[in-house]
């Protein structure tokens, strides 16, 4: 094996440093987010070292809220020797953005829970043990929550 071979990472070292599965290796590779690597005569991938530094990028990526295309796409023009950087900055604007208006709808739906609370507490106070207090029919009365403000968990 030459020294660069030895160097070489399977998927599995390469999962295992980065945290990710082998099956997520393959779906980067997919999308062109890492270089399809080399493979032994045996049919195995072996990725470069700097593969860990590539996947510990694209992990970070999607935590500030890249999605896979958007990345792969500004991978690739950066490969070609292009300087995508206001495009990458406008990515994570965006994200931003989108980070604000999720808290702000965050905070009128907290205000909204309390206040339906209170609202059953008051329905429940009146409604004999035993009896329907048809809260969630309740629901449908309230305008406050006519639009989605909160993404399903």
């Amino acid at each position: 094996m030459t020294k660069e071979g030895a160097a070489a990472l399977g998927s599995g070292d390469l999962a295992k440093l980065t945290g990710v599965s082998t099956d997520t290796l393959r779906h980067y590779e997919r999308k062109g987010l890492i270089a399809r690597p080399p493979r032994t005569a045996a049919g195995y991938r072996r990725y470069p070292r700097e593969a860990v530094a590539r996947v510990r990028l694209i992990q970070r990526a999607l935590v500030i809220g890249f999605s896979l295309d958007e990345l792969a796409g500004v991978l690739r023009e950066r490969s070609a020797g292009g300087a995508p950087c206001q495009r990458v900055r406008a990515i994570v604007q965006g994200r931003l953005a989108s980070l604000n208006q999720q808290l702000s709808d965050l905070k009128l739906l907290k205000r909204d829970l309390h206040a339906i609370l209170d609202e059953w507490d008051g329905r429940l106070a009146r409604t004999p043990s035993g009896k329907q207090a048809h809260l969630l029919d309740a629901l449908a009365h309230r305008p406050s929550l006519t639009s989605t403000r909160l993404p399903r968990p």
